[in-house]
């Protein structure tokens, strides 16, 4: 079940963003539909009236903004696919040259395409920011059997995932995937998929490279944090009512485009 709630630098604001957790739930309920062909993954029901019994007596709460999933072994590792030079990518290749122990050629601006797309995993944090690792790394953590059958569906996710949101006008710059295992050790894709909570998505009529790009994400949130100079420390700051509309807005019309329907 996805919340309206929002957070930046790592804390959750005192304003949440209506409808928020509608959109992440129905786009990544799209996505999973869309990509069975690539790997089986978690959901086993989106229509709440299908539920069991004991949860009918929550329906409307419910409604929309959740899924029956099957459960699984979390896989300790964020997968995550780059298809341009962005955020903490950009911030790795700007010391040292390379993401995630990948060296890349010399020169590439913020914003840029990348040669070709490529496999950044991350570990998860239990508090605070994930942290970007080597895919070797990755492997010594979870197997280098799994972090390869991760990574190549990972690639094929995103390949999937770039065609589809470039048709709809939307640059999928990154994204993160995350995978379960069952308990014969079949994989699944779980969590969220290409939300903009999870991706970075950008207009591609107004792709500039050489610079920070527009997102469809919290990026008006960002911006408003940083323009009060808040200290990023509790207590946590409300946004203001513009803030919050123009942020829905976004998300809003990331999905409309990608999913190619009206919220339910």
């Amino acid at each position: 079940m996805a919340t309206d709630r929002i957070s930046a630098f790592d804390y959750v604001l005192g304003s949440g963003i209506p409808d928020k957790g509608k959109i992440l739930t129905q786009l990544s309920a799209f996505w999973f539909d869309a990509t069975r062909h690539i790997v089986p993954n978690q959901v086993l029901e989106t229509d709440v009236r299908r539920y069991p019994a004991a949860l009918q007596p929550h329906a409307e709460m419910l409604a929309g903004r959740s899924m029956l999933v099957r459960k699984t072994n979390p896989v300790p590792v964020e997968c995550v696919a780059r298809g341009y030079l962005s955020g903490s990518g950009w911030k790795d290749y700007v010391a040292t040259g390379m993401v995630c122990g990948i060296p890349l050629p010399k020169g590439l601006r913020e914003s840029d395409r990348l040669p070709e797309p490529i496999f950044t995993p991350a570990s998860k944090a239990t508090s605070g920011h994930d942290m970007n690792i080597s895919e070797a790394d990755a492997g010594a953590l979870v197997g280098a059997d799994l972090i390869g059958q991760l990574r190549d569906l990972t690639m094929k996710l995103y390949a999937f995932g770039t065609a589809h949101a470039e048709s709809r006008g939307i640059i999928l710059a990154d994204t993160k995937f995350e995978f379960g295992l069952t308990e014969d050790g079949q994989i699944l894709l779980i969590d969220e998929v290409m939300t903009p909570d999870s991706s970075r998505y950008w207009p591609k009529d107004q792709y500039e490279p050489g610079r920070a790009q527009p997102s469809f994400d919290k990026q008006f949130v960002r911006d408003y944090l940083e323009r009060i100079r808040w200290n990023k420390q509790p207590p946590v700051p409300s946004l203001p009512d513009d803030v919050v509309a123009r942020t829905r807005e976004k998300y809003l019309e990331a999905f409309t485009r990608l999913a190619e329907r009206d919220l339910d």
